[in-house]
């Protein structure tokens, strides 16, 4: 449960990591783009996804090195889908939305890894804690819009994501899938 909404987090900062240079006007277009975690409750996946987050970016596919990419993720904006879930993923066992309303991805290095792929290294920090993680991600272009898509795994215990009797993994997962598609303009040319 709360395990995807912070899956959901990761997944939003590493999307931004691939999308926009600042001189160029480069801008997400959140209401068009997703960031979706998945968890498995029991064994069996449940999908979620964060209603909110924002991006700062400043990319030039032909130049990633220099490239730079922030994400913030409104943590009460996670999503299951079920209004008793929704309450429930917020508290502070999981994703503490009160105490901690934002998660936050910052990039560190861009490299390239073939034609339209690259590789976003940068620091996640959800509910107090932070981690290294490397985001692959995928760019396509058309009609003026790029769009970054990819895909990661993380650990919810490393980030204090369901805690005390949350923690057995047994029933809730310690991984979490985060899946993100985001809707860019301005980017330059691949």
């Amino acid at each position: 449960m709360n395990t995807f909404s912070t899956a959901a987090l990761a997944a939003a900062a590493f999307l931004v990591l691939v999308s926009q240079p600042a001189l160029a006007q480069q801008k997400l277009d959140a209401a068009k783009s997703e960031m979706a975690f998945v968890s498995k409750q029991m064994g069996v996946p449940v999908e979620g996804k964060f209603r909110k987050f924002d991006a700062q970016i400043a990319f030039d596919p032909k130049k990633p090195e220099s490239g730079k990419v922030s994400f913030t993720i409104d943590t009460g904006s996670a999503t299951f889908g079920s209004p008793e879930t929704d309450a429930e993923v917020v508290k502070p066992a999981w994703l503490g939305a009160v105490k901690f309303p934002q998660a936050t991805f910052q990039s560190s290095a861009i490299k390239a890894v073939g034609t339209g792929k690259f590789e976003v290294t940068g620091k996640l920090a959800i509910k107090g804690s932070t981690h290294d993680v490397v985001v692959p991600v995928a760019l396509a272009q058309a009609g003026g819009v790029t769009t970054a898509t990819g895909a990661f795994a993380l650990k919810r215990l490393e980030f204090k994501i369901g805690e005390g009797e949350w923690a057995d993994t047994s029933m809730v997962a310690n991984d979490v899938q985060v899946k993100f598609k985001l809707l860019l303009s301005g980017v330059p040319a691949l």
